[in-house]
Formats: C-alpha cells, sequence, structure tokens
C-alpha cells in the first residue's frame, strides 16, 4: 500500500514507513499489511531477520492516526477505533514474540504507536535525533500498544514519570527506561542495513552499537523515588509542589515544576489509569497481559473518557485548552477508573 511497503531483499525482510509528510503516523491499513509481511516471512527460509525503517528524517512514527478516530466517533461509530487498538496490539505482541531478529531504525519522534512498532523488537537503534515519548494523558489516553509494560520495567519510579508526564527522551535515556537497546550514530545506519540485507545476521548491530552520551534520567532517581511513589495523583503533586521549593539544586526544582505542570494539563481519568496500568503491569510477565489491560481502556476511551475531546484539542482545533470531564488533574474518582479497567466481557482480547 501506498503509506508502507513490505519487501524482502537479500537475506532481510524490510517494512518501510512512508509517509513522511504525516510524521508516519500509523493507520489501521498500515497496521493490518505490516502484519500480514510478518506473518509470511515467519516461515520463509530466504528471511533471516526483518528490518523496520521509515522515511523521512523527522520522525519513525510519531503515533496512530487518530483523526480519523475522531470523525467517527462524533458520528457516533466507536468501533473502527476499537478495531484498529485490536489489530494493532496483535502486531505489538507479534514483534516482541518474533522468532527472527527484528531490527528497528528509530529516527527523529518515536511517539504513541510508533513505540508499538518500533521499541518491542530484539534490536532497537536510536540515533541522535531520537525523541522517544509516550504522551497520551494529554490526549485523553493512556501509554498503550504495549508502552506500559516498558514502562512499568524502567528503573524505579521513571515508568510512572514519563507516563504521567510524557516527557521526551533522547537516545541515551531512551535506553535507560528500556525503549532502545542500541545507539548507533544514524550516519552508520545505511552501511549497517546494506550489511544486514546482504548477510542477514543481526549480531553486526550489536557489535556496532556504543553508549549513548547525555543521558538525565539516572541522576533523577532518587528525586522520582521521593515523588512519584506517592500513592495516588493528589499525592505526587503535593510532593512535586514540595519537591520544586526545597533547596535540593536547580535541576531537581525545575524538573518537579515541570512534571507537575504537565500532570496538571493531562485528562484525570487518564492520569489515574496510568498510575493504575504502570503499577500493575510490575506484576505482568509478557506484553499480552500489558494490552489486554490496556485495552480496556481504549475500548471505552471515546465513550466514556476523555479521549474525543484530547483529540479536539490537540489535534483538530488546536486550541490546547480541552475540557476534560474532571477539572481537577487528582479529581477522577477511584470508582471511575476502576470502571474503565474491569473486564470487557466478550470483547476481551483472547
Amino acid at each position: 500500500m501506498q503509506d508502507v511497503t513490505t519487501r524482502i531483499e537479500g537475506r532481510a525482510g524490510i517494512v518501510t514507513l512512508t509517509r513522511p509528510k504525516a510524521l508516519n503516523a500509523l493507520s489501521h491499513p498500515m497496521s493490518i499489511a505490516i502484519e500480514a509481511a510478518l506473518d509470511a516471512w515467519r516461515d520463509d527460509p530466504n528471511v533471516a531477520l526483518v528490518i523496520m525503517e521509515a522515511e523521512g528524517e523527522k520522525a519513525f512514527c510519531a503515533g496512530g492516526d487518530i483523526a480519523s478516530i475522531y470523525h467517527q466517533a462524533k458520528a457516533g461509530d466507536l468501533q473502527p477505533a476499537r478495531d484498529f487498538w485490536r489489530d494493532e496490539y496483535r502486531l505489538n505482541v507479534k514483534i516482541a514474540e518474533y522468532q527472527k531478529p527484528v531490527v528497528s531504525f528509530l529516527q527523529g519522534f518515536i511517539m504513541g504507536g510508533g513505540v508499538g512498532l518500533g521499541c518491542h523488537g530484539s534490536h532497537r537503534i536510536v540515533g541522535d535525533t531520537s525523541k522517544v515519548a509516550m504522551p497520551e494523558c494529554g490526549i485523553g489516553l493512556i501509554p498503550d500498544v504495549g508502552g506500559s509494560l516498558i514502562l512499568a520495567r524502567a528503573p524505579g519510579r521513571v515508568g510512572e514519570y514519563l507516563g504521567l508526564t510524557g516527557e521526551r527522551l533522547n537516545a541515551a535515556d531512551a535506553i535507560f527506561a528500556g525503549f532502545a537497546n542500541l545507539y548507533i550514530p544514524e550516519t552508520e545506519w545505511p552501511a549497517l542495513k546494506a550489511a544486514l540485507i546482504e548477510t542477514g545476521d543481526a549480531t553486526l548491530a550489536e557489535a556496532a552499537g556504543r553508549a549513548g552520551a547525555g543521558a538525565t534520567l539516572p541522576a533523577l532517581l532518587p528525586m522520582l523515588e521521593r515523588t512519584l511513589s506517592a500513592g495516588t495523583i493528589g499525592g505526587i503533586l503535593e510532593r512535586l509542589d514540595e519537591e520544586a521549593g526545597r533547596d535540593a539544586g536547580e535541576d531537581n526544582r525545575e524538573v518537579a515544576q515541570k512534571a507537575a505542570a504537565a500532570i496538571r494539563r493531562g485528562s484525570p481519568i487518564s492520569l489515574a489509569a496510568t498510575l493504575e496500568i504502570v503499577r500493575r503491569a510490575r506484576g505482568f510477565s509478557s506484553l499480552r497481559e500489558a494490552v489486554a489491560l490496556e485495552y480496556r481502556f481504549t475500548w471505552r476511551s471515546h465513550e466514556f473518557g476523555d479521549f474525543v475531546e484530547g483529540i479536539r484539542a490537540q489535534l483538530i482545533d488546536k486550541d490546547r485548552t480541552p475540557h476534560w470531564k474532571h477539572r481537577a488533574a487528582d479529581a477522577a474518582p477511584p470508582d471511575y477508573v476502576a470502571m474503565m479497567l474491569s473486564s470487557l466481557g466478550e470483547n476481551e482480547i483472547a
């Protein structure tokens, strides 16, 4: 299809996202096409590994193509989005469990659906332009596409911090948090791709990897433990405000202030659900468990959550002033959040 190409070249199956003007946003048809290619290559002896790449310098994939969801939901049609998420999450699991190496080249923005596509494979390569984020609370969703499990497995309270604030990560921090595992300068990517295509040997990527510079998250771990370990969104905000007033170093104060401001902009329903999902996912052993819980929220998100309003404010009207169902960041009732994460019965992901 026009927005993604799949082909076999040498020893590699290659998936290329081809809509750079849309920051390679992932649509439902693109997801289906990628899954079909992975299925075809699984037992093909000529395919030794899979390469995930994208055209353009600005983004590997900046998220799902959600503008269409807004128009469908406003027209009262909720099923297309639910079908998209179900199929997308199935693809995310398939990538994570794929029996051949999946080598992803992650330049520019990698957010939302881009994380699901590029950050579950065996070899996740970032470079100097990479910016990884899960900003879903700002549009009334939750970190999904299996991102909740990555956040849950991040060191300390990094998962809560990234999930609630949507903070963007450079290459070194993306590796520290678990979204990527290899840093390779982007000038070396063409030669590496050529070698992978010729040999089908994914260990060449491992050999080319090196330590990325500029990680900021490790120094924040003590402060994040003091603040993000609180049991509720209200408690987290209270501790962040206290941290912002502490004589604990300018960097900590600035991070605390910025984090509190970001959380206060998010959907209260999404914030409370994200906190619950990330903490619950720490007990999960597989991506399947994570996407099943995520799907409960996303299935309900445009009917009972803030997702439609979040899209309107950020992408449609672009007024950046969403009118959430609950005004204060810590105002989502616990029983409402529990409902958003309760079983879907026959609609559960199998």
